[in-house]
């Protein structure tokens, strides 16, 4: 693709031709006609790069771009977008390739250098233009918050496709298209990878697309030029405040979806918003948006409400209040928390003048979220969740969810993850402390960081919630009510948790829901809650 036509509308700063100079050493600048410059791909990770490649040079928290451009140069790049000046050696070019459209020099010893502000956003408009800007030919709906998003997003591909249409999803388990379903490392892809997600979507005959945004994705530019329909926001609590430092930075964050995605681009004057008016945050928002905007929430004012509905461990049921009339439901999904996500889902639907059936039948249709309170199966008597709750609300909703319905001992399996915001580690300790009856402190993805410091950090928020120490080895014959025990072996963990429970106890295994790892250091192994918590319920099973 044409150089000037992938640049065309980023702001650039400069722009120039690098050449080596008479000695060979050095690269010397002069005048860039981008127009006669090709490209045939674009990278952002220097060791991807193939000749006559685009090299965009962005700067991370652990490793700056710019310190690899020389390698991108050696395998070939056609061009650099930089956002900072870099003194460069002569690559060393093997073989004879050579780049059509810089009038056939070797390969990689005439480079055009573009200069930018930010390369992140560079890199984002200049994806939605190698691949025909994908986004404006489809429906996209952005799904934001700390919680529910991975549950709204399932519960709206179930409407979409009742209605008939070819939905494709992006997010924190994987993403999924015309039957195929593909790894994603981050809820929300990077902007390159975005953007070809989204064409092979397109090509695939994708009509619908559900996509899940998180913080990290606004802050770093992975949506900028993504055209989105409808944006939802779930609520907001505390999260990656590691990254971001405190809970306004946090919010600003967020809020940008709405204030600035939405009101850009091509769909600007016809985008829409649901919003969960069940948080304050949420109120605040619907309040100053001025995109029209589908109120969500259990309160008498919002738009879509919920009637009568009953919660319990076979799942959720009642009836929802609507602008277009009431329907009935019931969902297998375990949770009263989870009424809002169904709310959230359903206001989508409602926005595309979906008839009210089939928001009901796309609700009811979903038997399961991956890891969102997700029942590992059994005939114990027992009844064993794995959930993704990560941080205090999280914790604390499925917790108060599971604590009315539980007739026997509710029972919490948990830790923190490390090189994440040690400030939630108490909260966490508290919420568990003030709605279980026994806790396991174990780890969860403990990365650089000593577990034991990480479980440290814990046990002040338990103790504030009253509840006492225990040994581990002192309560495999059963536990006294308000303790807890450290076991930062999981697997270890997981097991004392689930023996030591009776009939009619339940099991909460909090912390890494879908995960099927377990990050060591800086070693990622094997290791699937669900599947542990099975095999030690069959075990209990077969003494039946």
């Amino acid at each position: 693709m044409n150089l000037s036509d992938l640049l065309r509308g980023t702001s650039l700063i400069r722009t120039k031709m690098l050449r080596p100079d008479r000695s060979g050493r050095k690269m010397d600048a002069a005048g860039a006609d981008l127009s006669r410059c090709n490209v045939n791909s674009i990278h952002y990770r220097a060791q991807d790069v193939k000749p006559g490649g685009l090299f965009v040079a962005m700067t991370g928290r652990k490793a700056d771009g710019h310190d690899f451009i020389p390698e991108a140069l050696s395998r070939g790049a056609a061009a650099v977008v930089a956002q900072k000046s870099v003194a460069l050696p002569v690559p060393e070019i093997s073989g004879h390739a050579t780049r059509k459209g810089l009038e056939d020099r070797p390969a990689a010893l005439d480079v055009v250098w573009i200069e930018v502000e930010n390369t992140r956003k560079a890199l984002a408009e200049i994806a939605a233009r190698f691949y025909h800007q994908p986004s404006e030919k489809m429906f996209l709906a952005g799904i934001t918050g700390t919680n529910g998003k991975t549950t709204t997003a399932f519960l709206l591909e179930s409407i979409l496709n009742r209605a008939g249409f070819n939905t494709g999803v992006i997010g924190t388990i994987n993403y999924r298209f015309a039957g195929r379903t593909f790894d994603n490392p981050m809820t929300t892809p990077e902007s390159l990878d975005l953007q070809r997600i989204l064409a092979e979507m397109k090509q695939a005959g994708v009509t619908h697309v559900v996509m899940e945004v998180s913080s990290h994705a606004l802050d770093l530019f992975r949506i900028h030029e993504c055209r989105i329909d409808v944006g939802v926001f779930t609520n907001l609590t505390r999260d990656h405040l590691d990254y971001h430092e405190d809970m306004n930075t946090y919010w600003d964050c967020k809020k940008r979806l709405f204030t600035e995605i939405l009101t850009s681009g091509p769909k600007k004057d016809r985008t829409r918003a649901v919003v969960n008016c069940g948080n304050a945050r949420g109120k605040e928002l619907f309040s100053t948006l001025k995109t029209p905007c589908l109120s969500v929430g259990r309160g008498p004012e919002c738009m879509v409400r919920p009637g009568r509905t009953t919660s319990g461990l076979e799942g959720v049921s009642g009836r929802i209040e609507t602008p277009s009339g009431p329907f009935d439901f019931k969902s297998p999904l375990v949770g009263i928390h989870n009424i809002e996500n169904i709310l959230c889902a359903a206001g989508v639907g409602l926005l595309l003048n979906l008839p009210v059936q089939t928001i009901r039948d796309g609700i009811e249709a979903v038997g399961f979220v991956p890891g969102r309170l997700e029942k590992v199966p059994g005939n114990s008597g027992r009844f064993v969740f794995v959930d993704y709750a990560h941080t205090p609300d999280a914790l604390k909703n499925v917790l108060t969810s599971l604590r009315p319905l539980t007739r026997g001992a509710l029972i919490c399996i948990f830790g923190c993850g490390g090189d994440r915001d040690r400030g939630k580690r108490p909260q966490m300790g508290r919420m568990a402390g003030d709605y279980s009856d026994f806790i396991v402190v174990t780890s969860d993805n403990p990365r650089t960081e000593d577990p034991g410091e990480i479980i440290r950090q814990i046990l002040p928020g338990l103790k504030q919630a009253g509840l006492n120490a225990a040994a581990a080895r002192n309560i495999r014959g059963g536990f006294q009510p308000n303790t807890y025990v450290v076991e930062p072996d999981r697997e270890k963990a997981i097991q004392l948790g689930i023996t030591v429970s009776g009939p009619d106890d339940v099991v909460l295994i909090a912390g890494k829901g879908h995960e099927t790892y377990q990050i060591i250091g800086k070693t990622t192994i094997p290791f699937d809650d669900k599947k542990i918590a099975g095999r030690v319920l069959d075990g209990l099973d077969g003494g039946l």
